[in-house]
C-alpha cells in the first residue's frame, strides 16, 4: 500500500496533469480512465461567500469553474419575494451554475420547518441541507413526505449539543422516510471523532451532500485549512465515495480565511480533483 507521502505525490503529478491542454492530459491517461470532472461534481456551499455579494460570488466560482452552489440565505434570504429569486435564479443560470440546494437552515419551531418548505419550493429545488431539531423530525418527515424534498441534515461538529457528526444524525432518521438524509461536513466529522470516509461506507444510502474541508487535528481543536493540508485523508473519502456509487456534489466549504477565500477555494478544488483523478 502506499504511504501518504507517496499518495500525495501521485496525487499532485495527477493534478499537474489537469493543468495542461486537454490533449496533453488526455495522453497521460489510460483510455479507460473517466476523467475526474465525470467521476465526481464538485460545487460550492454558499456560506463560503458569507462576505461577499451574489456577484463577487459567481465572480469566484467562475475563476474556479465551480458548476454547483447549495445557496445560503445570506445571498437569497427565506423572505425574498418571486422577483428576487427570479433575479439570484437568472444571475446563476447566466453564469452556466446549477442551484441543487438550499441551506444551511435551521429550524427550531415548525414555523421555522413551514417556512423552509416553502422556500425551496419558491425557489424550485429538491433539496434543503439544514438542522431540524430532533423534536421536530416527526413534522419535518411530514413535509417530505408532502413536498418531495429531501433534507440533507448537516453535523457542526463537538460544539454541537444536537448533531456533532453524522453519526448522530443518522440515528435519528435511519427509520425514516427515504428522502430524510444527510449533508456529511467532513471537517465537523473529523473534530466529532468520526472518520468521514467510514461514515459515508456506514450510512451510504443516506449520504445526499457533502461539505468539503481540511481541518488541523482529528479535535475540537482542530482549524479549517485548505485541503490536503490537514489531516483528512481524502484518498479514503474518494474511494468511499466510488464505492457506494454518490451520484451528489461535492461542495467546497472554505472557512479558513472567509475575507479572501478565492485562493483557498482554487487550492481545494485542485487538490480534491486530483485525489479523484487518481483513486481507482
Amino acid at each position: 500500500m502506499s504511504t501518504r507521502r507517496n499518495f500525495l505525490l501521485q496525487a499532485s503529478l495527477g493534478l499537474a496533469a489537469t493543468s495542461f491542454s486537454p490533449l496533453m492530459a488526455a495522453a497521460g491517461r489510460k483510455s479507460d480512465t473517466t476523467p475526474a470532472k465525470d467521476r465526481l461534481s464538485v460545487g460550492v456551499a454558499g456560506y463560503t461567500f458569507a462576505q461577499f455579494s451574489l456577484d463577487q460570488a459567481i465572480s469566484m466560482m467562475q475563476r474556479t469553474n465551480i458548476r454547483h452552489i447549495s445557496v445560503k440565505d445570506i445571498h437569497l434570504p427565506l423572505n425574498s419575494s418571486p422577483e428576487k429569486i427570479q433575479e439570484v435564479l437568472g444571475k446563476f443560470k447566466d453564469a452556466g451554475i446549477n442551484v441543487y440546494a438550499v441551506g444551511v437552515i435551521y429550524m427550531k419551531t415548525r414555523q421555522a420547518v413551514d417556512e423552509a418548505f416553502a422556500y425551496a419550493q419558491r425557489v424550485g429545488v429538491p433539496m434543503i441541507v439544514g438542522v431540524p431539531t430532533p423534536e421536530l423530525l416527526d413534522y419535518t418527515e411530514e413535509k417530505v413526505k408532502a413536498t418531495n424534498i429531501r433534507i440533507a441534515i448537516h453535523n457542526h461538529g463537538p460544539e454541537d449539543a444536537l448533531y456533532p457528526g453524522p453519526e448522530n444524525a443518522w440515528k435519528h432518521i435511519r427509520n425514516r422516510d427515504a428522502r430524510m438524509g444527510l449533508c456529511i461536513d467532513i471537517g465537523h466529522a473529523t473534530r466529532a471523532g468520526e472518520d468521514p470516509a467510514k461514515a459515508v461506507l456506514a450510512y451510504k444510502d443516506r449520504v445526499f451532500d457533502l461539505h468539503l474541508k481540511d481541518v488541523t487535528q482529528a479535535s475540537k481543536d482542530g482549524k479549517a485549512t485548505e485541503i490536503g493540508r490537514g489531516v483528512i485523508r481524502f484518498d479514503q473519502l474518494a474511494s468511499a465515495l466510488e464505492k457506494i456509487k454518490y451520484k451528489g456534489i461535492c461542495s467546497i466549504e472554505y472557512e479558513k480565511d472567509m475575507a479572501d477565500p478565492l485562493p483557498g477555494i482554487a487550492e481545494s478544488v485542485g487538490y480534491f480533483k486530483g485525489v479523484v483523478n487518481t483513486v481507482k
